[in-house]
C-alpha cells in the first residue's frame, strides 16, 4: 500500500464519516491475524501502517529473558543488548519481520476491513435516523411478500410488516405506496430492523396529527384513542382553547380532514368524541353515536353504568359489542349498559328527562 490508500481513506472519512485512524487501527488488527494465518506463525507481533505513507511493516514482540525457552516469543538478554544496549530483563524487543509479499495480503485484507465498517457505519446511521422515529408514521413502497412478512422499501432502509399487522381491509401489490407506523426499531447481525404496522393506534393519533393543524400546534390534544383497524375507531380530543372546539378541529371544513383520514385507512369508520374530566360526561360522549339517559359512576371499581333509551340499547352496544368494548377501551372505564325497560326492571332509579328535554335531545348524567 501506498499514499494513494492513505488519501482513499482520508477520502472515506469525508465522505462516510469514518476517521482515518480508526480505520487504520482496524486493518492493523486484522493483518495481525493475517500474518499469523499465512505466515504460520504463532509470535507476537505488532503491524504498524504509517499515517502518511502507507508503508507497512510487521513487527515481532518478544520478551528480554535470561534463558530463552521459545524463540518466537523470548529473546536473550544478550541477544537484545546487541540490538540496544539499554535493553533489560523484563522488556520487549520489537524486531521487523515484514515478509516480502506481505503488500498483497495487506491490499485484500485492508479492502475488506474497509468495507465492512463502511457497512457498520452505514447500518448505525440507519438505525439512529430510524430510532428517532419510532412512534412516527413513514411511506413506503411494498416490494414483496412471504408467509411472514411484507417487506417495504423506505429509501436508505427496509422495513418489515407482520402480516398480522395489516388491516383487514388492506390489499397490497408490489410497487403499492403505503402509509405505516414504526413500531420499533431494532439491532440486529444483518443491520437495523425497522418494524411497521397499519393496525397500531398510533397511525391513527400519528395521521390526525399530521392532518389536523390545531393539534400539531398543541391547542387541540388527542387524550385516547381506541382501534379496531379497519372497522371503527374512537378517539377522545381536548381544547385548551374554549373558543376552539376540538371535535369541529379534527372534523374540518365539509369533514374533509376526518375524510382524508378515513381514505387512508380503507373506510374505517371514526368516532371523534369530547374528552371530560367528568367520568359520567365522558362515558357519555364516548358511547356516541348513540344517546345516553344517565351515568352512574363507581370510581371505587371503576365501573360506569349507562342507562339508554330503549330504541338505542343495540346503537350503544354496536354490532358485536363493538361500540360499547371502543368505549371502554377509550375512557378506561368498564361500561354497564341498561336499556330504559331494563332499569326499571332492576329497579334502578335514575333522574328521568321531562318531555322537553327528551324532545330537545338534552343529555342527563
Amino acid at each position: 500500500m501506498n499514499a494513494d490508500f492513505i488519501e482513499a481513506l482520508e477520502a472515506i472519512e469525508k465522505e462516510k464519516g469514518i476517521a482515518k485512524d480508526i480505520l487504520i487501527e482496524a486493518i492493523e488488527a486484522a493483518l495481525i491475524s493475517g500474518y499469523k494465518r499465512n505466515f504460520n506463525s504463532a509470535q507476537n507481533v505488532r503491524v504498524d501502517i504509517n499515517r502518511f505513507t502507507g508503508q507497512i511493516r510487521v513487527f515481532a514482540r518478544k520478551t528480554v529473558v535470561e534463558e530463552v525457552l521459545d524463540t518466537r516469543l523470548e529473546i536473550s538478554l544478550e541477544a537484545a543488548q546487541e540490538i540496544d544496549p539499554n535493553f533489560r530483563l523484563d522488556d520487549i524487543v520489537e524486531i521487523e519481520v515484514t515478509p516480502r509479499d506481505f503488500g498483497r495480503i495487506a491490499a485484500q485484507t485492508a479492502k475488506q476491513v474497509v468495507t465492512q465498517r463502511i457497512r457498520e457505519a452505514e447500518r448505525g446511521l440507519i438505525y439512529s435516523q430510524f430510532i428517532e422515529r419510532e412512534d412516527d408514521i413513514v411511506t413506503g413502497v411494498i416490494q414483496r411478500q412471504d408467509a411472514r412478512f411484507y417487506y417495504i422499501d423506505l429509501g436508505k432502509a427496509e422495513a418489515v410488516m407482520p402480516l398480522t399487522e395489516k388491516m383487514p381491509t388492506d390489499e397490497f401489490n408490489p410497487q403499492d405506496r403505503i402509509k405505516a407506523y414504526i413500531i420499533k426499531v431494532e439491532k440486529t447481525t444483518k443491520g437495523p430492523q425497522i418494524i411497521v404496522s397499519r393496525t397500531h393506534p398510533g397511525l391513527l393519533k400519528r395521521l390526525f396529527e399530521l392532518e389536523v393543524p390545531e393539534i400539531y400546534d398543541g391547542t387541540v390534544e388527542i387524550k385516547s384513542v381506541a382501534r379496531e383497524a379497519g372497522d371503527r375507531s374512537k378517539i377522545a380530543v381536548h381544547s385548551i382553547n374554549p373558543e376552539v372546539d376540538p371535535v369541529g378541529a379534527c372534523v374540518g371544513p365539509k369533514g374533509l380532514r376526518v375524510q382524508t383520514i378515513v381514505n387512508e385507512l380503507k373506510g374505517e369508520k371514526i368516532d371523534i368524541v369530547r374528552w371530560s374530566e367528568d367520568p359520567a360526561e365522558y362515558v357519555a360522549n364516548a358511547l356516541s353515536p348513540s344517546k345516553v339517559l344517565h351515568v352512574e359512576v363507581n370510581a371505587a371499581e371503576k365501573v360506569t353504568r349507562v342507562i339508554v333509551p330503549d330504541y338505542q340499547l343495540s346503537l350503544a352496544i354496536g354490532k358485536r359489542g363493538q361500540n360499547a368494548r371502543l368505549a371502554a377501551k377509550l375512557t378506561g372505564w368498564k361500561i354497564d349498559i341498561k336499556s330504559e325497560s331494563q332499569a326499571e326492571q332492576e329497579g334502578i332509579q335514575y333522574p328521568k328527562l321531562s318531555e322537553t328535554e327528551e324532545a330537545m335531545g338534552v343529555e342527563q348524567e
